[in-house]
């Protein structure tokens, strides 16, 4: 749906699988007030990205619905680590990087120093992993790029490619030799996107990451009221594609209730959904997409009753040597207080496991039960906050192959499968979390993208 938002010019079917819009954009509104989140709860301005987000907030007449977090607010100062069964402050500021902090064993000075020194690979590709370990050392590596993998992605940085995850670095080695030199002199030319008021009010006042009053799912219901205002937009919810058919005109999409034609099709389908529904003559296609693999995330919501939490921050993140089935805990009334019920001191958590690990550690998701994942994130907040408080309200969602995994080598496969679609002459883009990009702003962009390659600049 956020790729829709640009092609109103245009006569646009939306097909949507699911009984709602917006995708892992989902939030729960109890009638007392609260607000809790199933998927992201904060979105990034910084950059291009984040501004073309900002700047469809705006369109969509959201800006008073805008929660900001600033730099400066505890959430965006404090974030922490679980490890060796304690809780570790994140280095920050400049004595957080020229001692020691726990539970690294040297100043991060001397890594961020020496990493001027190391000489650029001649690889396309590598593991973060490797990546990190080659030029910051492998502790960094080993803690805290291991969590911050699977804070984001719910994946293991030893198999995640640092090309396609975190761009930024491997262009600042590859032009600038150095990530520090890269980030201090730029590496390469950068996404310029006009900054709307809002994307200006984010940089004056210094945003770390911004919520919606009502939640994230207010987000996709604003674009879905818009686009059916727009006149030009239908809008189908359950309707799941069966088959997709090449035709004289472009495709012909099979539904269980009937076949729509089509010029082009944009496809937001994750990509092993897709590669189940294209034709034969597209079996190049078909195997690449498959070759995407995404993982399995359970989200546990928790309310508790008081003030609960040892330390003030946004949250921590587990490394896989401490727990390879937590991947972490975000302190959601720290950053976004307003969802708290307006009646009574709480405090809501949101703790995530599984991911790259699920498996591994709750088995196959069809059998994992609700009672055993909260049993097992009510524990988790007994032993890494001291809790012993039962939750006064949990929910508990599965999000099954929510995340993409960008392993080594995703660039190829997606140069791959845009050049078979290019040189086969097919009516047809690819967007999504599974290609270019797996944050909402990623998502939103390559949406975009996708409009401006086939209708023009969007303005």
């Amino acid at each position: 749906m956020l790729t829709f938002f640009h092609l109103i010019k245009v006569n646009v079917i939306l097909l949507e699988a699911s009984s709602r819009f917006g995708g892992w954009l989902w939030s729960t509104r109890r009638s007392d007030g609260a607000v809790f989140e199933h998927g992201p709860r904060g979105i990034r301005p910084a950059g291009a990205v984040g501004s073309n987000t900002l700047n469809m907030v705006d369109d969509l007449g959201l800006g008073e619905e805008i929660l900001p977090v600033s730099f400066s607010h505890i959430a965006s100062r404090n974030r922490y680590l679980y490890v060796n069964g304690q809780l570790h402050k994140m280095p920050s500021g400049i004595s957080g990087i020229v001692r020691t902090v726990p539970p690294f064993s040297r100043p991060l000075l001397l890594s961020v120093a020496a990493e001027i020194l190391v000489n650029k690979t001649k690889n396309d590709d590598e593991s973060v992993h490797s990546f990190v370990s080659r030029r910051l050392g492998k502790e960094l590596a080993d803690i805290a790029v291991d969590s911050l993998c699977r804070g984001v992605f719910a994946g293991d940085c030893r198999k995640l490619s640092v090309r396609s995850c975190f761009p930024v670095l491997y262009n600042a080695e590859q032009h600038r030799g150095s990530i520090v030199l890269g980030m201090l002199l730029g590496s390469g030319e950068a996404q310029v996107i006009t900054r709307g008021p809002l994307a200006k009010r984010s940089k004056k006042e210094s945003w770390a990451q911004w919520s919606l009053k009502r939640g994230m799912q207010s987000f996709p219901e604003a674009i879905a009221e818009y686009l059916q205002q727009s006149g030009r937009v239908q809008l189908h919810k359950e309707a799941v594609v069966k088959q997709i058919d090449p035709s004289a005109s472009g495709w012909q999409v099979h539904l269980e209730d009937g076949v729509i034609s089509a010029d082009h099709i944009i496809s937001a389908l994750p990509a092993k959904a897709l590669s189940s529904v294209l034709p034969r003559s597209c079996q190049p296609l078909t195997q690449q997409l498959q070759d995407i693999s995404s993982v399995t995330v359970a989200v546990v919501n928790l309310e508790y009753d008081g003030s609960i939490l040892p330390v003030m921050g946004f949250g921590h993140l587990v490394p896989s040597s401490e727990d390879r089935g937590l991947l972490g805990v975000v302190y959601d009334s720290v950053p976004f207080p307003q969802h708290n019920r307006p009646d009574g001191q709480t405090t809501r958590l949101t703790v995530m496991m599984g991911g790259a690990w699920f498996q591994e550690e709750f088995g196959v998701p069809e059998a994992a039960t609700a009672e055993h994942l909260l049993s097992r994130a009510t524990e988790a907040v007994r032993c890494h906050l001291g809790v012993t408080a039962a939750p006064r309200w949990s929910r508990v969602i599965l999000h099954r192959d929510c995340i993409p995994q960008y392993y080594e080598g995703h660039f190829q496969r997606v140069e791959s499968m845009r050049g078979f679609i290019k040189n086969n002459n097919l009516a047809l883009s690819l967007t999504g979390s599974c290609y270019d990009g797996v944050s909402v702003n990623d998502v939103i962009f390559s949406g975009r993208t996708a409009v401006e390659e086939l209708l023009g600049t969007v303005v």
